[in-house]
C-alpha cells in the first residue's frame, strides 16, 4: 500500500539504540522505512545515549530521537516525568498518530500513553512480547490507570498468539491488530557450504537468558546427542550473549558437550551469515516467543527451522513445509534425531526457503501498519 500524504509519527519505546536487541531493531527498521517512503518520523526513548548527548535531543540514522533519560541504577530506561516530558515533546513536534512501541513490562511506553491521550492524539500500541498467563492478573489490574477502551487506543501485537494473549488480558479493550514484524530477504541470503553425512550442524541466535531458554536449548542438545551416539555427531554454534552465558558454558563442561558446542557471542548480521551459511538447522527453543525475528532472518537465509509450536515463529512456520513445530522440549531433541538421520527432509524444507520467500516483508508490513494508524485515528475521533 503506498501512501497518500505525509504521515508524522512519533515512536515511542522504552529501549532504543545505543541498546540493541528485538524491539530496538524493529523499531528502527520500521522507522527507516517509513521515512524512506517520505513520512516525517521521529523516535522518543528512555534510553541515554552518548557522552555528548544522553538526555535531550539527539540525531541517529538522519532521524530525530527525543531521549527523556534519567540517570538510574542498571541503567534502567525509566523516567520519573514521563508523562509530562512526553507531552513536552509531542507539544514541540506535534505528529498524527503515536506509536508505542511495549513489552512484558514497559512503564514508560504506558507513560507516553497518557500523554498521547492527554494531547489528543492518536495511539497505536504494539505489543513486542506474550503477556502469559503471569501477566495477565497486572495488565487487567493496569485498565482502571491505563484507560485502553475510554483512551481509544488501539492495541496491535506481532503475531496471532501474543494478540490471543491480549485479548485474555484486556477483553474490553477492543480488536487486536496484528502487525507482524518485517524483514528485507535480500538482506539474508547467503551462500552454502556443504556439511557432511558424518556430521548435523546447528545454529541459534538468541540473548542468553532465561526467557530465552538457553539451559533448557542444551539440554535438548545433550538429549539429542546421546540417543545419536555420534551417528551422525552434532556441531551447535550459539551466536549471543547475555547474563546466562557463564550457566550455560558451566553445562556444558559439566555434560562433556565441549566438543559439540561453540560459544560465539555477539556478531553482525556479515559475521551471523556467515554462521548461517555453515548450519543446516536453525533451533529455536524459547517458548514465550511473540514472533521470531532471528528465526524469520534464518528462514531467510534458507536453512529449516526448528521451533516450539506454541510460539509466534507459527506465523511462518508450517510443520514439514519451512521446518519442523514440536510441542515439548523431549519433542525438539526427537526431531533433531529425525532430521540428523532423514537428509532427504532437510534438503527439501531447506530447498523451499532458500526458494520461496516468506510474506513478512516491509511492503506488506507498512501498508498494515498504514492501516493501522488510520484504526487508531478512527477511534480517537470515535
Amino acid at each position: 500500500m503506498s501512501y497518500r500524504h505525509t504521515v508524522r509519527i512519533a515512536h515511542v519505546t522504552d529501549c532504543y539504540l545505543p541498546r540493541t536487541g528485538g524491539i530496538e531493531s524493529q523499531v528502527r527498521a520500521l522507522a527507516l522505512q517509513q521515512r524512506a517512503h517520505g513520512d516525517d518520523v521521529r523516535i522518543v526513548t528512555a534510553t541515554g545515549g552518548s557522552a555528548e548527548v544522553f538526555a535531550g535531543d539527539d540525531i541517529v540514522d538522519g532521524m530525530p530521537v527525543h531521549r527523556i533519560a534519567a540517570h538510574l541504577p542498571f541503567d534502567l530506561p525509566i523516567h520519573p516525568r514521563t508523562r509530562r516530558k512526553v507531552v513536552e515533546v509531542l507539544g514541540a513536534h506535534p505528529v498524527d498518530v503515536v506509536h508505542i512501541h511495549a513489552g512484558v513490562v514497559s512503564p514508560f511506553a504506558w507513560g507516553a500513553l497518557r500523554a498521547a491521550h492527554e494531547l489528543g492524539t492518536p495511539a497505536l500500541v504494539t505489543v513486542h512480547s506474550v503477556w502469559g498467563p503471569l501477566a495477565r492478573p497486572g495488565f487487567r489490574a493496569s485498565r482502571a490507570a491505563i484507560r485502553w477502551d475510554a483512551w481509544g487506543a488501539q492495541l496491535s501485537a506481532v503475531s496471532d498468539v501474543a494478540a490471543a494473549e491480549i485479548t485474555r488480558a484486556l477483553p474490553s479493550a477492543g480488536p487486536v491488530l496484528v502487525l507482524p514484524n518485517a524483514i528485507d530477504p535480500v538482506d539474508w541470503r547467503t551462500y552454502r557450504v556443504e556439511g557432511v553425512p558424518e556430521e548435523l550442524r546447528i545454529s541459534t541466535v538468541m540473548r542468553l537468558a532465561p526467557r530465552k531458554r538457553i539451559i533448557p536449548f542444551l539440554r535438548v542438545i545433550d538429549q539429542a546427542q546421546r540417543a545419536l551416539q555420534g551417528d551422525p555427531r552434532l556441531r551447535v554454534a550459539i551466536v549471543g550473549d547475555g547474563p546466562d552465558r557463564a550457566r550455560a558454558e558451566r553445562f556444558v563442561r559439566d555434560h562433556g558437550l565441549e566438543a559439540t558446542v561453540s560459544f560465539l557471542g555477539r556478531l553482525d548480521r556479515v559475521e551471523i551469515l556467515e554462521v548461517f551459511a555453515n548450519t543446516d538447522l536453525f533451533l529455536q527453543p524459547s517458548v514465550r516467543e511473540s514472533f521470531g525475528l532471528a528465526a524469520l532472518e534464518a528462514r531467510c537465509a534458507g536453512l529449516p527451522i526448528l521451533a516450539r509450536s506454541q510460539t509466534g515463529t507459527t506465523a511462518f512456520v508450517r510443520d514439514g513445509i519451512e521446518g519442523v513445530l514440536a510441542d515439548t522440549d523431549s519433542g525438539l531433541a526427537q526431531a533433531i534425531m529425525r532430521l540428523a538421520r532423514d537428509r532427504a527432509l532437510l534438503s527439501r524444507i531447506a530447498h523451499h526457503n532458500e526458494s520461496t520467500p516468506p510474506t513478512d516483508t516491509w511492503p506488506r508490513v507498512l501498508g498494515l501498519v498504514h492501516d493501522a494508524y488510520l484504526a487508531a485515528q478512527l477511534r480517537a475521533t470515535a
